[in-house]
């Protein structure tokens, strides 16, 4: 699993991709499409048409990393169901079991809410 001492945002391009796609391609995705920043530090997950290759594009504050999976048996879950929505977002447990190969990551919510401490609210 890609390492951080941080929580991290992880969005999933919910169509297929060209994996061929480097840097520019993959940069030029998470701005036009998921219209995100990536040079925010959050993780952006990328699935190619036959659902056997993914990567996960990062900026770790010095550069951008590519990170590449290719599955030699089975799939990854399929993230995309034709309704229209640009992008998904994910926990970092989810991409950790999608990229395991789990079949219900990335279809399903698979990790509780965010929880947000209310400053107003005392316990």
């Amino acid at each position: 699993m890609i390492g951080s001492t941080r929580a991290l945002r992880v969005y999933a391009r919910n169509r297929p991709t060209d994996l061929r796609a480097g840097f520019d391609g993959l940069y030029a995705l998470v701005r036009q499409e998921l219209g995100k920043n990536p040079l925010a530090g959050d993780l952006f997950l990328f699935v190619n048409k036959n659902r056997r290759s993914a990567k996960v594009l990062h900026w770790d504050g010095t550069g951008l990393c590519i990170y590449a999976k290719r599955l030699v048996k089975g799939r990854f879950a399929r993230l995309w169901n034709g309704d229209g929505v640009d992008g998904l977002a994910l926990t970092q447990s989810e991409l950790a079991l999608f990229l395991e190969g789990a079949a219900l990551a990335g279809r399903l919510p698979l990790s509780p809410k965010e929880f947000h401490i209310d400053t107003a609210t005392r316990l």
